[in-house]
């Protein structure tokens, strides 16, 4: 299962460099990925990157860094963390040059060597107060 995480770290952190061959490469062109921060599913490649885009867009220096990561059988569990400066507009909220990080969860299932399907969790909540989307919460 090496090589299963090595396709899923490439998948995770390359986009966020630039490369978006890593998408063509090791994602299948049916792919479906479930985040409860998103409506819909995201539906293949393109999903992906306009997914993916909607972050890079609003967060300068957008990284997504491997914490860890588990294989069994044909899935792979990964944990991730993820950082960027808010320079852009992001759920409503105008740019507020602040740091952001959020870490996550992806738990990826691949078929021949692609990732065909992901489920994704992540610290959502926390990423909309740091960027003022939604008020702290306040200590009684």
């Amino acid at each position: 299962m090496a090589d299963a995480k090595k396709i899923v770290k490439r998948v995770i952190e390359e986009p966020w460099m630039g490369n978006w061959d890593a998408l063509d490469e090791f994602v299948a062109e049916d792919y479906v990925g479930y985040d409860p921060s998103q409506p819909e599913p995201i539906q293949g490649r393109d999903g992906i990157r306009a997914n993916l885009q909607q972050y890079l867009d609003a967060f300068a220096n957008a990284r997504v860094t491997v914490d860890d990561q588990i294989a069994e059988g044909d899935k792979v569990a990964t944990r991730w963390t993820g950082r960027g400066t808010h320079t852009g507009e992001f759920a409503g909220t105008s740019a507020t040059g602040k740091d952001v990080t959020v870490s996550g969860l992806t738990i990826s299932r691949l078929v021949d060597g692609k990732i065909a399907e992901e489920w994704t969790t992540w610290d959502t909540l926390g990423m909309l107060v740091q960027v003022g989307a939604i008020p702290a919460a306040t200590t009684a």
